[in-house]
């Protein structure tokens, strides 16, 4: 970007012009909780939160669940990889007799978010006991805290037995083992970029504030259950017009030419139709001169 149009893109803060979250962020925007904007800025790209485990012998994609076996491990319902309900769902998969440990994020985040949606959709127990956000209180008696994806990925890999969840790229930088999951219309998939893609498909985001549309649990044979969009966030009236100017010609660019930058970053471009959406009618609301 930087070669082609002289303008640079540097880490921002609360501070900035301009910063990225997932779903929650933009939700408690919206209700009040947060004032950074008057403003989304656009859906920038979707991704996948998928589980991913420590189970020596078995391999990526072998290991499969549904939302509630999930919820349950995570709630600390059941507690060894022996327990009858997960070996019911893995016939002929050699599930060890071992206590899981369950490995979460120590800090807020909308990984974090998107996660713990999905479970409060597919498991009213973790709905009425946990709920959804970005930092909760982690029930299992085994719960350990990992700082990042880079923490819940490097506990995953040190602990056997382990089980977690982070960012799909974090899965296959680490090269963990990831777990296949059933969706809602009851097919087993494989966490990808069709998967993810599927789940935004016919997504119509005028509907929905800030374009602030949940993806977790979404309907489709191919849909990976645990899909999120990422958010950009601007002011409507920002204080420094120029520079909200130069961070609109970043993502104009990043929109026309950084979608084959995005799927080998293992995260999902938005279609043509939403990006020219976004351009009409979310950026012509931020004052730019």
């Amino acid at each position: 970007f930087k070669q082609k149009t002289a303008y640079e893109i540097v880490d921002c803060d609360w501070s900035s012009d301009v910063c990225s979250s997932d779903l929650g962020l933009v939700l408690a925007l919206l209700a009040g909780l947060l004032q950074f904007a008057d403003v989304p800025g656009g859906a920038w790209h979707a991704v996948g939160v998928v589980a991913v485990v420590n189970l020596p012998g078995v391999n990526p994609g072998e290991l499969k669940l549904s939302g509630e076996l999930l919820a349950q491990i995570f709630m600390g319902s059941i507690t060894t990889w022996s327990d009858k309900r997960i070996k019911e769902m893995n016939p002929g998969v050699k599930l060890p007799d071992e206590y899981i440990t369950v490995i979460h994020r120590a800090d807020g985040s909308g990984t974090t978010f998107t996660f713990t949606e999905y479970l409060s959709k597919v498991s009213p127990e973790w709905k009425d006991k946990v709920g959804a956000g970005a930092a909760v209180k982690w029930p299992a008696a085994t719960s350990v805290g990992g700082k990042g994806n880079e923490g819940v990925a490097a506990n995953v890999s040190r602990v056997k037995f382990a089980i977690g969840y982070v960012e799909y790229a974090y899965a296959k930088k680490n090269k963990l083992s990831h777990v296949n999951m059933k969706n809602k219309d009851g097919q087993v998939v494989e966490p990808d970029d069709v998967t993810f893609a599927a789940a935004a498909a016919g997504t119509d985001w005028s509907k929905f504030p800030a374009m602030a549309a949940s993806l977790t649990d979404a309907s489709g044979a191919k849909s990976w259950p645990i899909t999120t969009a990422t958010f950009i966030l601007m002011y409507k009236q920002p204080t420094n017009k120029s520079a909200s100017a130069d961070v609109l010609k970043f993502f104009d660019f990043a929109f026309k030419e950084g979608k084959k930058m995005a799927i080998d970053l293992d995260y999902v471009p938005l279609p043509d139709a939403t990006t020219d959406f976004i351009r009409k009618q979310v950026w012509t609301k931020i004052e730019t001169k």
